[in-house]
């Protein structure tokens, strides 16, 4: 692994709906097999991994990512952009009023073994989408 840090950071405008900026802090250099753990000062925590073939994004979503005290959810903006977030447990609030500020739709929570299950039944039920071709 190696950690290029950015200083001083750039600082940059995001959000549609209000001014938020964000810091570009640092770049991470992850070699296949190499994970690194995110965490906030209320404890939880995120791991990313990289593998050969590309990286997961999240722990298992209704297991270990519940457990670090984060909610997954798929969300729509209104530039037709999908995202999935993850929400500290405690913070909904705040997540709901971002929400509404940035007018994004809550496409479904990912959080449950039982969510997950009927998103799957749905895309088996369906058209299959197949991004390769």
């Amino acid at each position: 692994m190696r950690i290029d840090v950015t200083d001083p950071p750039r600082v940059f405008r995001v959000g549609l709906g209000a001014d938020f900026y964000l810091a570009d802090c640092a770049r991470v250099h992850l070699a296949p097999d190499e994970q690194v753990t995110f965490t906030t000062e209320a404890g939880a925590e995120y791991d990313l991994a990289r593998k050969d073939f590309g990286f997961y994004a999240t722990p298992s979503l209704n297991g270990r990512l519940i457990g670090f005290g984060l909610r997954a959810v798929l969300i729509r903006n209104r530039q037709d952009r999908y995202y999935i977030l993850l929400v500290e447990r405690g913070r909904e609030a705040s997540f709901e009023q971002y929400l509404e500020v940035e007018q994004l739709h809550i496409v479904c929570w990912m959080d449950t073994t039982e969510a997950l299950q009927a998103l799957e039944a749905r895309m088996t039920q369906g058209e299959s989408v197949d991004s390769t071709s």
